[in-house]
This record gives C-alpha cells, sequence and structure tokens, in this order.
C-alpha cells in the first residue's frame, strides 16, 4: 500500500530565492537605519540583564530582536500616538518568556518618538500610554518598590512576563501555549468584525514554545478557519533551557520533538514563509512583506532560522534564561559596539567596584540609570537616523488612517447582552419560561439562554466544543444562524467553532483571546471534568490579563470568556468516575481574586435565564457554568413551597426558611443539581411528613453572593446559621466550608467522597444511592443531624 499527502491550501515560500531575482526592501541607507536600531536594542537588552541579574531572557529576546522591529517600524498599520485605535493591527508575544526585548522595544520606540517627531505629535498625549525609558526601572519589580529613581520618575512596576498594564498589550503571555492560543482568538474577534480589511495580528513564538500540545491544536483551528489574518513569527533558534537541539534539524533528530516549524505550520494548512537567516534585514523584511501580500485565505507562519544570544556573548540555551555576571568583562563587551559607534562612554564599572559588586539596590539603581542615559545619549546623537525611523511610525500611522477600517455593518452588537434595559435578569423571555411538571435538561436550557442573547446581539456569542457540541447542548447557541462550522472562506457567519476536536486546551485559549478583542462572548464546553483543569490556565491568565488592563484603564469592565463544565455531577454515572467527577468546581470556585470568576451551580433548568444573564451583567473575566446532563422535571415551586426560581440570583437563596413561630431544627444547604433534586423530589416531602422544622438554602454561586452588600449577605445567611449548618453537596466538602463551618456540621455533611473512594458506574440513581446522597439516604443522614 503506498501513501501520498494530499495538496494543501497553504503554500511554503523560499524568501532567499525570491530575493536573487527580486530588488532589495532596503536601501543601503535604510539598511544602515535598521543595523543601528538593533545595535540599540541588543544593548539595551544587556543592560537590562545586568542591572536586574536573573530576570528575563536575554538570548531569546536578541534572537527575535530583528522580526520585532521589522514588524513595528515596516510592517505594522497601527497609530503609535494611541495605542487603543480601533482597527489597528496588534503584534502579540505569545513567547512571553521574551518580556525583557519587549521593554527593551517599547522604551527605545518612545525614545525614537520623542527624539524624532519633531512637529508630528506621535508620542501618546497621555504619559500613562506611553513606555518611557525611565519605566525600565521597573523591571521585574514589585509595586511596592522603594528606591530613589523607581519613585521619583514613576517608574511602572514591570511583570516578569507580558501582561496589559504594559500599552500596546493585550494579552497575559508566559504559560507555554496559551499566548499561541489566545493571540489566534485576538484574530478570530478582529476578522469577525472587519471582514473587508481587517487588522492583522503578528504573533511572536520560538519553536521551543511550539511544542506544547495546545499550540498543535491552535494551529489546526486556525488552518481550519481560513484566519488569514493571523501571522505567527517564529524565532527559530533551536535553544531551549535544557537543549540546543530542540526541533529536528534536516537529518539531525530533535532532542523534543521529530518536526521543524515549517514543516508543523504547514501541516495545519498554514502559508509558511521561510527566512534562512533572521539576522539579514534583507531578508526578514521582504519576508514580512511577501506574507502581507499572499492572498489565499490561509494564516501565515514566518520562520527565520536564528542564534540565541547573537552577539551577546553567550549563545544557545546558556542564554535561555541566563546572562552576564553583574558588570563582568562579558557585559562591558557587549554594550561596547554602542558607545564605539556613537561616541558615547559607558559609566566607569569594575566587577569588584562597590557600585556593581555590592548589593545595594540604591546604588546599582543608579548605575543602571546611568546606563540607560548612554542608549538616551546614543539616540540624541543619532538624530538624524532616529529621525528618519520615526518617519517609518508616523508613515504607519498614515497607512492606518487611509485604510480607514469600519467595522461591517451588521456586526454584532456585545453591548446589548449587558444593557438592563433590553436584557433584564428577572423578566425572562417568553420562549424560555419553563412550564412547571415539564421535562428538559439544565444542558439545554443554558443552550437556550445563550441563543436568546445571540439573536439579541446579532451573533456576539461564538460556541465551541470538544467534540461535544451537541451532547453538552452548546450547539443550541447558534439555533437561527448558518450551520456548520464557522470557516472565513466558506461559512463566515456560523457561530460554531471547530477548534481542533478534543482540545479543551485550545478552546480556553482561543476564545479567552476572542473575549479580550472585546465584540464576542466565547463560550467552551466540555465535561467539567476536563474543562475545568484544562481550562485553567488560560481562564488564570485572561483573568491576570483583565487585572493588568484596570493599571493602564481604571475602572474598565473585564472581557468574559464562558468555561461551560457540562456533564457535571455523579448523574453522568454511566461514565464512571473518570468522567462524573465532583472536583472540578474546587478547582474554580473561590480560587480567583474577587470578580474575576463567577462559577455558578444550578440545580433546575428554570434557573438559568436569571443566574446566567446576573452573572454576565456582573462582567466576570470568567463565567464556569456547571450544567447537568440527564432529563430533568421543571419544579412546581408553588406545590413544593420552595423559592421562585428569580432568588437564584443572589447566589445564596432560601428555597424554604423555618417557621419562626416553632422552634428551629437546622439548616440545611444544599449544592449541585443532583442532590438538590434528590432532596426536593424525595427528602423534602418525609421531612414534610415528619414535621421538620428546618431552614433550607441553596448554593447557586458563591461569587455572586460575594458580590452583595455585606448587610445584605448577613441578612440572607447570617454567620450563626453557617455555624449550625449541615450541608449536601455533589461536589467536594471544602466546596462546603464557607457554608458550614462547625466540625460538627462538617462532619454531619454529605458529599460524593464520604466513604472514602471514587464511585463507580451506572445509572443515576444507583451512583447517588452508592454514595448516599439519594433522598431517602439525605433524610436520614438530616434526621441523624437534628437528633444530634
Amino acid at each position: 500500500m503506498s501513501y501520498s499527502f494530499g495538496p494543501r491550501r497553504g503554500i511554503v515560500v523560499h524568501i532567499a530565492e525570491e530575493l536573487k531575482s527580486a530588488h532589495s526592501p532596503l536601501t543601503d541607507d535604510e539598511l544602515s537605519q535598521f543595523e543601528f536600531l538593533d545595535l540599540v536594542y541588543r544593548s539595551l537588552c544587556a543592560i537590562l540583564y545586568n542591572y536586574v541579574p536573573g530576570s528575563g531572557h536575554p538570548g531569546g529576546s536578541i534572537s527575535s530582536g530583528r522580526m520585532v522591529q521589522a514588524i513595528l517600524f515596516d510592517s505594522l498599520d497601527y497609530d503609535v500616538s494611541n495605542p487603543d485605535t480601533a482597527g489597528a493591527d496588534i503584534i502579540s508575544y505569545a513567547a512571553g518568556h521574551k518580556a525583557l526585548g519587549l521593554y527593551a522595544m517599547w522604551a527605545l520606540r518612545n525614545e525614537i518618538m520623542r527624539i524624532g517627531q519633531g512637529e508630528r505629535d506621535l508620542l501618546p498625549k497621555e504619559e500613562r500610554f506611553q513606555f518611557r525609558l525611565e519605566d525600565l526601572l521597573g523591571f521585574r519589580r514589585n509595586p511596592t518598590n522603594n528606591t530613589p529613581l523607581f519613585k521619583k520618575f514613576r517608574a511602572r512596576a514591570l511583570d516578569g512576563h507580558p501582561t496589559p498594564a504594559t500599552p500596546f498589550v493585550r494579552l497575559s503571555t508566559g504559560a507555554s501555549g496559551v499566548g499561541l492560543a489566545s493571540s489566534l482568538g485576538l484574530a478570530l474577534g478582529a476578522l469577525d468584525l472587519y471582514r473587508d480589511d481587517p487588522p492583522r495580528v503578528h504573533i511572536i513564538e520560538g519553536e521551543g514554545g511550539m511544542t506544547p500540545g495546545r499550540v498543535a491544536e491552535a494551529l489546526a483551528a486556525a488552518g481550519t478557519m481560513n484566519l488569514r489574518t493571523a501571522f505567527l513569527h517564529v524565532d527559530w533558534n533551536q535553544a531551549s533551557i535544557d537543549s540546543n537541539r530542540v526541533c529536528r534539524d534536516g537529518s539531525q533528530p530533535g532532542d523534543y520533538v521529530q518536526w521543524d516549524p515549517v514543516e508543523i505550520c504547514y501541516l495545519h494548512d498554514w502559508n509558511v514563509v521561510v527566512v534562512p537567516d533572521g539576522k539579514d534585514f534583507r531578508q526578514v523584511l521582504a519576508a514580512q512583506r511577501r506574507a502581507l501580500a499572499i492572498n489565499n485565505g490561509q494564516p501565515t507562519a514566518i520562520v527565520y532560522r536564528t542564534v540565541k544570544g547573537w552577539q551577546y556573548g553567550i549563545e544557545g540555551r546558556s542564554s535561555h534564561g541566563a546572562g552576564h555576571r553583574l558588570c563582568s568583562a562579558g557585559f562591558m563587551a557587549a554594550v561596547f559596539p554602542l558607545a564605539a559607534a556613537s561616541g558615547t562612554r559607558l559609566p566607569e564599572c569594575r566587577a569588584d567596584d562597590i557600585r556593581c559588586g555590592g548589593n545595594d539596590p540604591v546604588i546599582i539603581e543608579e548605575c543602571y540609570w546611568d546606563a540607560l542615559k548612554v542608549v538616551r545619549e546614543a539616540l540624541e546623537k543619532n538624530k538624524a537616523v532616529v529621525s528618519k525611523l520615526a518617519d517609518r511610525l508616523a508613515a504607519a500611522r498614515e497607512r492606518l488612517k487611509k485604510r480607514d477600517r469600519k467595522v461591517r455593518p451588521n456586526a454584532p452588537r456585545l453591548g446589548v447582552i449587558y444593557d438592563q434595559k433590553q436584557v433584564d435578569p428577572r423578566k425572562v423571555p417568553d420562549e424560555l419560561v419553563l412550564k412547571p411538571n415539564t421535562k428538559i435538561t439544565v444542558r439545554e436550557a443554558f443552550g437556550n439562554v445563550l441563543n436568546h442573547l445571540n439573536k439579541l446581539s446579532g451573533g456576539a456569542v461564538l460556541a465551541a466544543a470538544a467534540d461535544l457540541l451537541g451532547s453538552t447542548s452548546v450547539s443550541n447557541t447558534a439555533k437561527g444562524f448558518p450551520e456548520g462550522f464557522l470557516s472565513f472562506g466558506q461559512n463566515p457567519d456560523a457561530r460554531l467553532l471547530s477548534i481542533g476536536g478534543i482540545c479543551e486546551d485550545a478552546i480556553s485559549g482561543v476564545l479567552s483571546g476572542l473575549a479580550t478583542y472585546g465584540g464576542h462572548i466565547g463560550a467552551g464546553s466540555s465535561y467539567g471534568a476536563f474543562m475545568a483543569p484544562l481550562g485553567h490556565i488560560a481562564a488564570r491568565l485572561h483573568g491576570i490579563g483583565n487585572e493588568a488592563r484596570r493599571h493602564l484603564v481604571p475602572g474598565e469592565p473585564f472581557k468574559t470568556f464562558i468555561l461551560v463544565c457540562a456533564h457535571a455531577g455523579l448523574k453522568t454515572g454511566e461514565d464512571g468516575p473518570t468522567h462524573a467527577d465532583p472536583q472540578p468546581l474546587q478547582i474554580l470556585q473561590e480560587n480567583f481574586p474577587k470578580g474575576v470568576m463567577i462559577t455558578l451551580t444550578p440545580w433546575a433548568p428554570e434557573e438559568m435565564w436569571p443566574l446566567v444573564v446576573t452573572a454576565l451583567q456582573k462582567r466576570p473575566a470568567i463565567l464556569s457554568v456547571f450544567v447537568t446532563r440527564p432529563v430533568e422535571k421543571v419544579a412546581d415551586h408553588a406545590v413544593a413551597r420552595i423559592a421562585p426560581a428569580g432568588d437564584t440570583v443572589t447566589g445564596v437563596y432560601a428555597l424554604r426558611r423555618a417557621d419562626s413561630a416553632r422552634k428551629r431544627d437546622g439548616t440545611i444547604v444544599l449544592q449541585e443539581s443532583g442532590v438538590t433534586y434528590g432532596f426536593i423530589e424525595d427528602a423534602l416531602p418525609l421531612i414534610d411528613k415528619a414535621g421538620l422544622n428546618l431552614n433550607m438554602f441553596c448554593v447557586s454561586s458563591a461569587e455572586l453572593f460575594d458580590l452583595l452588600p455585606p448587610e445584605e449577605q448577613q441578612k440572607i445567611f447570617p454567620e450563626e446559621l453557617a455555624r449550625e449548618a449541615m450541608g449536601i453537596t455533589g461536589f467536594t466538602l471544602p466546596t462546603l466550608y464557607r457554608w458550614v463551618q462547625s466540625d460538627r456540621g462538617r462532619a454531619a455533611s454529605l458529599h460524593p467522597f464520604m466513604k472514602g473512594h471514587y464511585l463507580g458506574s451506572g445509572q443515576a440513581a444507583a451512583v447517588l444511592k452508592e454514595a448516599g446522597l439519594d433522598g431517602e439516604s439525605q433524610f436520614k443522614a438530616i434526621e441523624k443531624y437534628v437528633r444530634g
């Protein structure tokens, strides 16, 4: 049997071959300008590592420098005077460990604008949107830093990896592979809003950062969706922390993976432009211009062969997260070419000098600032070159202005979802009203809520699932829109995303970036057993990014994406303990800073509209919704004498309160759909028959309750009740600790692991009975608690 590879939609371009028969993209004068720019940049990288020793990655920052300089000064259509200009191209550092280089480049660009702008007002008018040379004094400094120059210059406290506290940075990156997935989410959001002339997203990554599995998932999604506005710039230097042979290189096997970046991108239907010498500015600029000219609808990767730590004096893996010792001869040699070329003089410094050999942070800061001023002096002495580089930034702004990009007329209108006049959590739309005793799944009710919001907003909700669109009912989100998966080449108005198949990692990463762009909510669904842990990293970075953005724009609302933890709880019993896992809520609930994450644990389908809308309008960065699989009966709240479903919006609410005219027998706290249905349908009639006088509370969202004013919290669920309560949960016991605070109450509480083992497989009723969480077992435990 023979096998042949089928044709790809992407193409491979060898830029060195094309340059043989083409004009150089740079004149000799332009080339000298870029060479000067890179000399200053490499020197600045060396200075940052020297005076903040042990911090950052000088090698990769240096090897990626030329591709980034070409993007910022030649390829990008953006407004340097306004980081938030609508429709501008984006540069995104998926390789978050190159933050040292990002900060050096941003400060260098700011100096070029300041010195070379003339009358053109290139600098942002508000200082908070600038990134000054002085801000480098805050590299890897905590906001509590108290050194004199840090305070004098109001320097930014710069994170060790990029965050949106820095202008022109959209995402928090650093966890390997998440930055690429979320950057592709930015491209997805931009392309869906601006169809005719969409902003391009330029993504910086290295081959080592492409080794995580979530990268292959994300590459597959971009190739499949025809994400033509994504441009991946790969710094292929073959060096990681432990290896100088990360990938296969020709016939030489790699230490880690047996592909090279060209192969893996082309395999996933990307165009690839191969740059054999990433140190050659002519090849670099020619490659970027060629990439922008490709018009076949596919995303494009530009793969540059580079040398990690080039011209730094330490190359390869030794420069990955390490560099020269403080003020050593190696450091001096690395920055000497700048001093020689510019006629400047470095501060006098010897390794045994107290100014550098000591550990006094004030003295080191003074030395650091002296070195930064050498960079400023070098730029000011070369004002003619700097002015020409500033011309390029001015041209980028003019290109963007000339493009005059417009959001398409029928684009999604996300703001509608947050307009309480149009979307009221207390007013259930007619088509979503559920009649008592009818049957529906909680997951279907949730999907119907998303669909209603999607129709109102003109398609602002995009949904993805780990090959479970119908099974988890998240496919309902797209009813009324074109069927099938979104493809910008074939089916651009579909609202379902094909993200790599069974790929919770990439789903959460892509949807976090989609939300960050600002025009959409992404909802990604899988079994809660998998979505909660695998989505946690992207969710955490998204939360960090949203919080960091508020340092730049105080009070800006968070941008929400939804982790759908579907098939949650023990009623997914036939799948057994691998899938019916009680643990996911503990990973997420009350595990983020206040307001960043909201978890929802509804018990009934009729809770979905008020609960989901209330949570969305609180504007969390992440909304995690736990929904179950089985068909349930819509409760008749009046007959059962329990509170209306709308009371769920407070996060904790009384299903029924004890009769104040009688002695109270105790307080029960319920959490999770399966156990609450068991309580309502089976235990509650027995409680009423026995004449027990109990408070009965349900937890629908710990975080929504936390967002209430303290006095309202105390009114709904006083602390005294927590000290007497027992709990019943389909999740883990620690998720009840907030509501059940006594040792006696916790000992009386029911939870899936109370018998000390994972539960077996079978129908829902059998698994609940094995756990001791069926209604009859609940009643017996409540009786025992009351007697106690």
